[in-house]
C-alpha cells in the first residue's frame, strides 16, 4: 500500500526551491472513513518577489484524504524550500494547495495562509477544492485576524 519512501530514516538536505522539493505520500489505512487531518505550519516563510525581503504567514492546511496521506516529513520539506522562493502570497498559498490536491487526490483541501503585514496591510489568503463533504467535523482554523499590538 505504501510507495517506497527516500527521505525517511536519515538526514535529508532542504530543497533549493519547491520544484526540487519531493511530497511523498502513503497509504490511508481508512480509505472507507471522512475523517481531517490538519498541519499548521506557524513559520512559513518565503520571500518577495519585488523587494527580495522575507514574508511571513501561518499556514493551515485540512484535507479529507482519499487513498493517500502526505508523509509529513516529506511536508516539511516541502514548505521550507518556499524560505528562498519569490512569489506573492496568493501565488504561494494556492500553489501548495494545488500542489498537494495533484499528489494525493484528496477527497477535500483547504488551506489558510494568514501572512503577516506587509507594508502595513496583513493579507489572508483561503483556497479550498468544493463544498465540504458532509457530516465531517471541521473546527475552526483558529488562527485570529491580525490586530496588531491593539
Amino acid at each position: 500500500m505504501n510507495e517506497k519512501l527516500s527521505l525517511l530514516g536519515h538526514a535529508s538536505p532542504l530543497p533549493a526551491a519547491p520544484d526540487q522539493a519531493i511530497l511523498e505520500r502513503v497509504g490511508n489505512p481508512h480509505v472507507d472513513a471522512d475523517y481531517l487531518v490538519r498541519f499548521t505550519a506557524p513559520e512559513f516563510t518565503s520571500l518577495c518577489p519585488v523587494t527580495g525581503q522575507p514574508d511571513f504567514a501561518h499556514l493551515v492546511i485540512d484535507y479529507v484524504p482519499n487513498k493517500h496521506l502526505v508523509e509529513s516529513k516529506s511536508l516539511k520539506l516541502y514548505l521550507s524550500s518556499f524560505r528562498n522562493h519569490g512569489a506573492f502570497h496568493e501565488d504561494c498559498t494556492v500553489r501548495i494547495g494545488m500542489d498537494l490536491v495533484a499528489r494525493l487526490s484528496p477527497r477535500w483541501l483547504r488551506i489558510g495562509g494568514y501572512w503577516y503585514p506587509r507594508g502595513g496591510i496583513p493579507i489572508d489568503v483561503f483556497w479550498q477544492t468544493g463544498a465540504v463533504p458532509p457530516h465531517l467535523w471541521l473546527p475552526d482554523q483558529g488562527v485570529p485576524s491580525y490586530r496588531g499590538r491593539g
